[in-house]
């Protein structure tokens, strides 16, 4: 399948402190940047509201820019239990917020972003985002490097070549929450294990 001669991709790096989005447009084999930014929720106490503020702001980042897929992070293999619930929240509700406006959704292994932008699993923060500035030609530094994060998840999708609307691979992609449940009948019905 030809890809598309353009898309916009939104890429989210979730978090409950802080989310990280980036947004590029892809013409053939060319990648812009349009924009990338930070939610901050530090001084947002409560966990639920934390999870409401991730859902509405990545529903307005899709109604402002309209992208035409989300590529989002998946959340690390940490010992504490509690930061990987948290994160999986944080995921899902910005996926949540994607199914509800139809987009295509394709979630990345942190080492894998890494390895697609620097061509080093192992790279740290500082240097995906200076390969992203030399990429992408911009000089401003972002306040956080989450905001790099969340714009090297959008570049690493469109380094995949995945067309929009389909998938390769082990990866699905869904175009919404009627697809999603269909094929995952036994994820949802509540006890089943989730598999990666």
């Amino acid at each position: 399948m030809k890809l598309p001669k353009e898309r916009i991709i939104l890429g989210i790096d979730p978090g409950t402190v802080v989310m990280g989005y980036g947004l590029v447009k892809e013409v053939g084999t060319k990648v812009e940047l349009i924009s990338l930014g930070v939610v901050k929720m530090e001084k947002v106490d409560d966990h639920m509201l934390k999870l409401q503020r991730i859902f509405e702001k990545t529903v307005a980042l899709i109604d402002n820019y309209n992208p035409d897929c989300l590529a989002i992070e998946a959340p690390f293999y940490g010992k504490n239990i509690q930061v990987m619930l948290k994160l999986g929240r944080a995921q899902g509700m910005a996926i949540a917020a994607a199914l509800s406006r139809n987009l295509v959704i394709t979630e990345y292994a942190p080492r894998k972003i890494k390895q697609s932008i620097t061509g080093n699993g192992n790279a740290t923060k500082e240097q995906v985002a200076a390969m992203l500035q030399t990429l992408l030609k911009f000089t401003e530094t972002p306040d956080f490097l989450d905001a790099t994060d969340g714009l090297a998840v959008a570049v690493c999708h469109s380094f995949q070549r995945i067309p929009t609307g389909k998938s390769s691979g082990s990866k699905k992609s869904y175009s919404g929450w009627d697809t999603f449940a269909k094929d995952n009948a036994s994820r949802i019905g509540g006890l089943g294990k989730l598999k990666k």
